[in-house]
This record gives C-alpha cells, sequence and structure tokens, in this order.
C-alpha cells in the first residue's frame, strides 16, 4: 500500500469519526419516519437446544465496591483455565445485553448497557471452552429469555479460536470468547446513514461492561478489535452484510 493511499483510509477514517451540525439538516429521511415496518428487537432462536439461565446472582461472590472494580478493571491475557460455573457466565452474559424491560408495543428494549435510540444492535455469540454444565461448541444468547441457544460443536476449537481472533494465541485458553455481531438495520432502520458511529461507541458500552463484571467476579477479560472478519462469520453462520462480527473478548479466571 503506497502513502498516498494511506493518507486517504486515514482521512475517510477521521472524515467517518467526526460529526457535522449541517447534516442534520440534510434532506436524508430515515425508514422510521417513512413508516417502515421497524425490525425485530432480537434475532430469534434458531434451534430448540436451549439451556436456560439464572438471575438470581446472590450465590456469586461479586464484589459491590463500584470504586475497586473501576481500579482493579485491566486486561488480562493469562488464563489460569480453571472452570468457571454457569452462573458466572449467566451473569457476564446479562450485565453485557441483559434485558431489563421493554418500551412501547415492542418499540425498544432497555438493557444493562446504553444504546443510541435503545436499538442495541449487538447479537452474542459464544465459543465455550471450560463452563461447568456447558458442552464446549458455538453457543447464542437470547436475551429476551435470557438464554443460550447451542448452535454446534466446533472440531478443533483451538484452530478456530485461532484463526478467527488472527494468531492471538493465548486467546485459546480462555474459558469462553464473546463474539459481538452488528445486526446493521436496526440501527439504520431509525438512523440511516449516521447509524454505523454511534453503534460502534455502543459497542465500546458492551466491552467496558464486560470488563467491569469480569472484575467484579474475580474473573478477567481483553477486548479485542483484531480478529477476522470472513472467518469469523463463517463460524457463526452470519451473512456478512447484513450481520457481521464487529468486536470479540475472550473471558476466564485468572490467578
Amino acid at each position: 500500500m503506497d502513502e498516498k493511499e494511506i493518507k486517504r483510509r486515514i482521512k475517510a477514517g477521521r472524515n467517518f469519526m467526526k460529526f457535522r451540525a449541517e447534516d442534520e439538516n440534510s434532506d436524508f429521511i430515515s425508514d422510521q419516519q417513512l413508516k417502515k415496518p421497524q425490525p425485530p428487537l432480537c434475532k430469534e432462536k434458531t434451534g430448540n437446544c436451549l439451556i436456560a439461565l439464572s438471575k438470581d446472582f446472590d450465590a456469586l461472590n461479586i464484589n459491590k465496591d463500584f470504586t475497586t472494580i473501576l481500579m482493579e478493571r485491566k486486561s488480562h491475557r493469562i488464563f489460569s483455565q480453571k472452570k468457571i460455573t454457569l452462573l458466572q457466565l449467566s451473569y457476564l452474559l446479562y450485565m453485557t445485553q441483559g434485558v431489563k424491560g421493554i418500551r412501547g408495543e415492542n418499540y425498544a428494549t432497555m438493557r444493562t448497557v446504553p444504546s443510541g435510540g435503545a436499538r442495541h444492535g449487538f447479537e452474542t455469540y459464544l465459543i465455550v471452552n471450560q463452563v461447568e454444565g456447558l458442552k464446549a461448541g458455538k453457543y447464542h444468547y437470547l436475551p429476551m429469555t435470557h438464554e443460550l441457544e447451542f448452535l454446534g460443536n466446533i472440531d478443533h476449537a483451538e484452530e478456530i479460536i485461532d484463526e478467527t481472533l488472527v494468531g492471538q494465541k493465548w486467546a485459546v485458553k480462555a474459558n469462553v470468547i464473546f463474539y459481538w455481531s452488528f445486526v446493521a438495520y436496526r440501527c439504520e432502520w431509525r438512523y440511516g446513514i449516521y447509524a454505523h458511529r454511534p453503534a460502534l461507541i455502543d459497542a465500546g458500552h458492551v466491552g467496558q461492561n464486560l470488563y467491569l463484571a469480569c472484575s467484579a467476579l474475580g474473573l478477567g477479560t481483553c477486548c479485542l478489535a483484531a480478529f477476522d472478519d470472513y472467518k469469523c462469520n463463517e463460524t457463526f453462520a452470519l451473512d456478512g452484510e447484513e450481520e457481521f462480527v464487529v468486536y470479540a473478548a475472550p473471558a476466564g479466571t485468572i490467578d
């Protein structure tokens, strides 16, 4: 890649991050304003192999001192490979994408993380390695019912993790790897050409909540922007256009 192309891409990236007030006066009209049907708030289950998750977190040893949680939060890339419990995983899932309530006639979900316009454009997929009560394999989180959906076994899981996370071999020792996909039209329906920058900001909210939830449980994580888009989408049978992975995070037990 020559220097001219590098500069062009840097400029394009900077412009993507900018917001200009004059854009508010453009002639853009969203699908919401056009009264087009609203997309579903979440993806539906694809099968019948469901695992119910508990929201009774009293049995967990949770550090509730917020300042301590913030001060102890850091990235972890070394995992002890001791198993985590299903209740611990349930806590991590609920604190990153859990649904607390629904507004209007299925207009919006109110969740444990903020989202522009309460659009919550993300879906959570997992590769599970070592979780008590779960067999290793691929999973999808169903936030409306707080359930896990088993998507299938993975042959050569370490190889898949290594490939999806572009050779970051430390990640294969994590108990579970979170992959967050973006369901684009869920946000575009309301914000159209303006949907994508706030969606990436929202992804940061999700990742930070995982950090804080892990810190509260004495677990570790490290959120990643380095991953192979094509391999991630292929792993979870995503089309790569209407839905595609935008963020990943191995998590697990630490010494």
